[in-house]
């Protein structure tokens, strides 16, 4: 986004007690070529499989028409006549909200049921005006009238969108301490986290939230939980040097490059850090700790004024593995993949910069086949961290 301003995406979600399946369906997708950002949140009528199938169906749908810039009111109509009508109700139900931010942080919101967005500033949550649409449902001769609201609003750095299904706004209800559910309570904590830290992240929070409205159901969700953030603020850079350069004269722009990066800084390679540590005059340490050694992976080792320094290849292989197999949500483990994943994880932009000598070891027969040459294996982590993460990620080869 211009003015150097950055949002971050993040969601969480819970499935109703009991349930394989969740109701719920977050969609958020990134397009850096146009620097737009897109998230859909989707509440199926019920829970299980069949809310799964009407929230996948509406999410999916709603994302598309807003990726092509339909007009709201008929990407609401089809939405709505497209879902199948459900047997006992007798309507075809999906709640759903659509928030679109543009280059410049306008944003456009679209909310049919769901729990009113939350804009977060200063610290406080406010409520959006909105224009109101009445749309007809028709099921046979039967018609239904449903409203649509829209949003048009301008984001400032600092600025958090926040948005939940039912499942966080009606949490606890009954209970004696909230008879009608969380909403103004939820409301409530999430100014009390954004005051005990500023800086949370978009999917911190999200979790947060999350998780305590589990706790309000006595760690037995009611329902398909979900919550939704779009944090916009000033990015975190991060950048992973991987490989020697294709020639020795490279070595100094290598080492200037990493010296000068205003950011977080990894070097993945055994020969690469001892090319930084030569070129910046540093003493390079290896971490002898057992208990990662155990982990499978090489150890790490420690260059001042790096933040990280793992082996290459095999180190990065298995960042790429954690990456496809979408176990980035798991509880981190203390070795060196799971490490950069940490530091890849609190970035928003990427730069990635990737020598291209060739290594000789690389090209053993013997080796596992995984084990691409670093370029292929590189790309396939921009991909991924792209794709998985909604990083923006730059990849330069020297």
């Amino acid at each position: 986004m211009s003015d150097n301003i950055f949002v971050e995406a993040g969601s969480f979600q819970l499935n109703k007690y009991g349930n394989i399946a969740c109701g719920d369906t977050v969609l958020l997708r990134k397009f850096p070529k146009q620097e737009r950002c897109i998230a859909v949140l989707s509440d199926g009528l019920g829970s299980g499989i069949k809310a799964n199938v009407l929230s996948t169906m509406t999410a999916s749908m709603a994302m598309n028409f807003r990726i092509k810039r339909e007009p709201i009111l008929r990407t609401a109509q089809i939405i709505m006549d497209t879902l199948p009508v459900d047997s006992k109700r007798n309507i075809s139900y999906s709640t759903f909200t659509i928030i679109d931010i543009d280059e410049n942080g306008e944003t456009r919101v679209v909310e049919f049921d769901n729990p009113p967005l939350l804009l977060v500033r200063n610290g406080k949550v406010q409520h959006i005006n909105s224009e109101t649409f009445k749309i007809n449902e028709k099921n046979g001769e039967t018609s239904y009238e449903r409203v649509v609201k829209h949003s048009l609003l301008s984001l400032q750095k600092g600025d958090r969108l926040v948005v939940y299904s039912d499942g966080v706004s009606q949490s606890g209800i009954g209970n004696p301490n909230k008879p009608f559910g969380w909403e103004d309570g939820a409301e409530t904590f999430i100014e009390e986290l954004v005051a005990e830290d500023n800086n949370i992240s978009a999917r911190d929070l999200t979790k947060k939230i999350v998780k305590k409205a589990e706790m309000n159901d006595a760690l037995k969700s009611k329902d398909d939980t979900s919550c939704v953030c779009l944090y916009v603020r000033e990015p975190r850079k991060l950048l992973i040097c991987s490989g020697p350069p294709f020639t020795e004269e490279k070595d100094k722009y290598l080492a200037e490059v990493i010296s000068s990066y205003e950011g977080k800084k990894i070097v993945c390679g055994g020969t690469t850090s001892q090319i930084i540590a030569r070129e910046l005059n540093k003493e390079i340490e290896v971490d002898l700790d057992l208990d990662k050694i155990a982990s499978g992976l090489p150890p790490e080792s420690h260059i001042e004024g790096i933040d990280l320094v793992t082996e290459g290849i095999i180190t990065l292989g298995a960042l790429g593995k954690i990456l496809e197999e979408d176990r980035y949500n798991e509880p981190a483990k203390d070795d060196a993949a799971w490490n950069i994943l940490k530091y890849v994880m609190d970035a928003d932009i990427i730069d990635i910069l990737v020598g291209t000598k060739i290594n000789v070891a690389h090209q053993d027969p013997s080796l596992p086949v995984e084990l691409e040459i670093r370029r292929n294996v590189m790309k396939r982590i921009k991909y991924l961290i792209e794709e998985k993460l909604l990083k923006t990620v730059n990849l330069e080869f020297i």
